[in-house]
């Protein structure tokens, strides 16, 4: 259970980023708002699942997650670059994630 809250958690963080890029091409209250909700809800989540899971491998999950997935969100929904090395260092960061799963 601690690992779906986890991912979750993961995900959240990675709305959160998307909205933080929405805002700044919108400056718009509602990608404010929702950015707020979103990371309010990963911290959230990231606290629930450090209960059972040991820190230093939750975060890195976490981070792993909000960071390769707020890239692979910013090459689709905001143009970024998709150059290949991008995609094989995005690989790696998830490589490493789904490897801390592993251990």
């Amino acid at each position: 259970m601690a690992w779906i809250v986890l991912i979750l958690a993961g995900l959240c963080e990675m709305l959160g980023v998307f909205m933080m890029g929405r805002m700044y091409q919108k400056r718009d209250i509602a990608s404010f708002v929702y950015m707020i909700i979103a990371f309010s809800a990963s911290f959230g989540l990231l606290a629930i699942a450090m209960e059972t899971l040991p820190m230093g491998t939750a975060y890195a999950i976490w981070t792993g997650i909000g960071a390769a997935g707020g890239a692979i969100l910013g090459m689709i929904a905001f143009g970024e670059s998709k150059d290949w090395r991008r995609i094989v260092f995005i690989t790696m960061i998830l490589g490493a994630t789904i490897g801390l799963k592993l251990m």
